[in-house]
């Protein structure tokens, strides 16, 4: 239910305002360096705080690793890392027990868990378990040294002009979504599979695991859909494997192609609106006018590129693995 990967294998676990939130990495070939200082560019960019439209919590999101990792280098055995939560506001969150937010999980995670559910922050479904996500991705970026994985945000409600989309959400004292794209060059043919375990099926698999996304395309998308096969075509040019243009996204049957891989995801708005909002509440069996509380992000979007590059990494790592493409002993080569 928490675990993703078939070699390279992720296990996340936490709440958003528990003692921590955390994951283990298993697979990991033994004597990989890894040192603290490799995280701090990644868990820097998914931060909140200062940035204009996001969360002003601040945690420091260092990892404490837990297992994995001896005189700084992996060992082979499972890798456990846990980041603390000690900047929370539980009781933000205390009205809100008996008035399911709509657009989270809150109802549904009630209706599943029978009430145990802890529901402060989101709990187990909050965007706070994605720094878990971006340090596993540090980890699967140093194992595919030789790939160029990069992520941004292309627009916000709608406009390329991200200053322009977020000024929208701030007028409108509302939350506004977004879309990210993201790139892969240096894939070599022949990762993934046909059907249930081509390259866009496991990322989908993973980036659905991202709180707030909506959709995804590969390539030109659902605008392939309003073109010919003579234009949607991509022409091959050489023996290996380069096309004319790239239509496809660099993934054809499921299996890369050995040209850039290249997809969107679509990222709703943050479903905790200041926004007047009516929902139900189950103390009093009627409907409720509410506004939610608390320090939440105008725009998710912002923070979600990192995430990406995370995930997609992750999905990589594991396919290269299966391949046997990563040794099980880490070498500097």
């Amino acid at each position: 239910m928490n675990s993703f990967g078939r070699i390279l294998k992720v296990s996340i676990f936490g709440e958003s305002h528990g003692a921590s939130v955390g994951i283990t990495v298993d697979g990991l070939p033994a004597g990989m360096p890894l040192f603290l200082e490799d995280f701090v560019t990644d868990i820097e960019r998914r931060k909140g705080g200062t940035q204009k439209g996001v969360t002003p919590r601040q945690e420091s999101d260092m990892p404490i690793f837990k297992s994995g990792l001896f005189n700084d280098k992996t060992t082979g055995a499972p890798l456990t890392m846990i980041f603390e939560n000690n900047n929370t506001r539980s009781g933000d969150y205390d009205k809100l027990r008996a008035v399911p937010r709509p657009g989270h999980a809150d109802f549904v995670a009630h209706q599943k868990f029978g009430g145990f559910e802890d529901y402060r922050g989101g709990g187990h479904f909050s965007g706070r378990l994605t720094v878990c996500l971006v340090a596993a991705g540090v980890i699967a970026k140093k194992l595919l040294k030789q790939l160029s994985i990069t992520a941004s945000l292309l627009e916000i409600g709608g406009e390329t002009d991200i200053e322009k989309g977020l000024q929208k959400a701030i007028d409108a004292k509302d939350s506004i979504g977004g879309i990210v794209e993201c790139r892969v060059s240096g894939l070599p043919v022949g990762l993934g599979n046909p059907f249930f375990d081509s390259v866009e099926s496991v990322i989908s698999h993973a980036v659905f695991a991202i709180p707030a996304v909506r959709g995804i395309e590969f390539g030109t998308g659902f605008q392939a859909a309003k073109m010919f096969g003579i234009e949607h075509n991509d022409a091959i040019i050489d023996g290996l494997g380069t096309t004319q243009t790239n239509h496809a996204g660099g993934v054809v049957g499921g299996i890369t192609n050995g040209n850039e891989f290249v997809f969107r995801i679509a990222i709703k708005p943050t479903s905790s609106t200041p926004k007047e909002q009516h929902t139900w509440n189950w103390e009093t069996n009627s409907m409720d006018e509410f506004s939610v509380k608390g320090r939440h992000d105008l725009c998710i979007a912002l923070r979600v590129p990192v995430v990406l590059e995370a995930v997609t990494a992750l999905v990589l790592a594991d396919l290269y693995m299966l391949e046997r493409h990563i040794p099980t002993i880490y070498t500097e080569s």
